[in-house]
């Protein structure tokens, strides 16, 4: 008898963007696809713990309830590490979804995060949940790093955007993956090329005299993010390909949209229907 293959799914960085896994999430498991593996990196590794641990109800719900104010009183300021501490949202998640260790959790689940001491790529597979997702989405710059054995843990995107290895080291026969960064130098453009967005991003605007004003931190951090990740995950992908890639269209969603989750759902329901072919192909799903 054929064993059937171990699926492991490898949801990618983006931040506000990353809310586009729940519908991909979703879309596969109404086509019967069930991942025994979910790898994630920062908001990848935020949406693969709801899932992981069977809070993606409850999670979608707050999702989809998300509004500016709430998102706004999140945010608290850092003077050290990083403009923001991201201490109200974790503890968030530490009372309401995600308290377990990553051994309990109803599927196998692993994080990526960047040791910024070394520059080396670390794989949390154990230990508190909470804490490793954390680590994973320390965005630069942005949010302050986490201290965890004796290591300075940020942001895993900077060195594993879309974490293929990490579900295949874990034993995943046939991985899906989620990019989020395929089009991320288009918005990179449009946010910095003087279109303003819907998003209150500010963009390089143009003044009276035709030169152009500087942009905000926030965007030169934003833009800097873009570029790196998308050459990032060009590079990975090149030499770690996944079975199946799966890259939702979200240019339009600026990295602290998180109060938008409709665009992002529509466009990863939307990117799952143009890979059904290629599930069909690899026997993934009826």
């Amino acid at each position: 008898m054929t064993r059937k293959p171990v699926i492991g799914l490898a949801l990618g960085s983006g931040s506000a963007r990353g809310w586009a896994h729940i519908a991909v999430i979703r879309e596969l498991e109404s086509l019967g696809v069930a991942p025994d593996i979910i790898c994630g990196t920062s908001i990848g590794a935020v949406v693969g713990a709801a899932f992981a641990a069977g809070e993606l109800d409850r999670f979608e719900q707050w999702v989809s309830r998300l509004k500016l104010g709430s998102v706004l009183g999140f945010l608290d300021i850092g003077l050290n590490g990083g403009l923001l501490k991201g201490e109200r949202l974790i503890e968030f998640f530490r009372k309401e979804f995600v308290d377990r260790p990553i051994e309990a959790l109803e599927r196998h689940y692993g994080a990526v995060a960047t040791d910024l001491l070394t520059g080396s790529e670390v794989w949390l597979k154990a230990g508190s949940t909470t804490d490793a997702l954390r680590a994973s989405a320390a965005i630069p710059g942005l949010f302050s790093p986490v201290i965890r054995d004796g290591k300075l843990l940020a942001d895993g995107g900077m060195v594993n955007p879309v974490p293929v290895s990490l579900a295949r080291a874990m034993g995943a026969d046939l991985v899906i993956a989620v990019d989020l960064n395929a089009d991320l130098l288009a918005s990179h453009r449009r946010s910095l090329g003087g279109a303003g967005t819907a998003s209150g991003g500010s963009a390089w605007l143009e003044s009276s005299e035709g030169g152009m004003r500087m942009p905000s931190m926030i965007d030169v951090v934003t833009a800097s993010l873009h570029v790196m990740q998308a050459r990032i995950t060009r590079s990975r992908m090149a030499g770690e390909p996944p079975d199946l890639l799966i890259t939702p269209r979200l240019a339009q969603m600026g990295m602290l949209d998180f109060h938008r989750a409709e665009p992002a759902f529509s466009a990863g329901r939307d990117a799952v229907r143009e890979a059904l072919p290629q599930l069909r192909a690899l026997g993934a799903c009826a």
